[in-house]
């Protein structure tokens, strides 16, 4: 929301893109700047979860694989922030969060586990492209191993991967709507 905002109506981002620096380092600025936001969120939201669902055990067996699940979703959060944030022009936010966001977020298995979907396996197979799906699953597969979850492996190469996408992608985009 900021980054459509600098580009539309402040026009705060061409400050920055005036600066002596390849204007690619300027998205790269924003998406780790997103990415530590995502990390802080994170730690908001981590204690809270573990007061509200207190009956369930978190369990930390893996802490470095947890890490490395948490860093690769807050960096698809700054990664699709940016791509997302350079293709939709400020007027047209309302149908990115319905067409886009919504859907993404109840595909996503955040609200149900990925095996819940086995008696739908055209769904299940499906729902393999929304990257909130790996996101949500690492999560689970980390934080509460006794649960069914896709294997982490997988999580972690298929975050990994869909962050490069998105990077590529979003760095794409702001080279061409910060040109124009």
């Amino acid at each position: 929301m900021p980054l459509i905002s600098e580009f539309q109506f402040t026009r705060e981002i061409e400050d920055r893109l005036l600066a002596p620096m390849e204007i690619s380092w300027v998205a790269v600025e924003k998406v780790l700047s997103g990415t530590l936001q995502a990390l802080a969120a994170g730690l908001v939201v981590l204690p809270a979860a573990w007061v509200i669902l207190r009956p369930l055990p978190f369990q930390f067996d893996a802490p470095i694989i947890f890490i490395c699940v948490i860093v690769l979703v807050a960096l698809f959060s700054a990664c699709g922030g940016l791509a997302l944030g350079c293709s939709i022009n400020q007027q047209h936010i309302g149908l990115m969060f319905s067409m886009v966001l919504t859907p993404m977020i109840f595909f996503g298995c955040t609200y149900y586990p990925w095996s819940a979907l086995a008696q739908f396996p055209i769904l299940q197979k499906a729902v393999l492209i929304n990257p909130l799906v790996y996101a949500s699953e690492g999560l689970r597969g980390t934080l509460v191993p006794q649960f069914p979850h896709l294997p982490l492996a997988a999580v972690l190469i298929v975050l990994a991967a869909f962050d490069g996408l998105l990077l590529i992608l979003g760095l794409r985009q702001f080279r061409g709507k910060a040109v124009s």
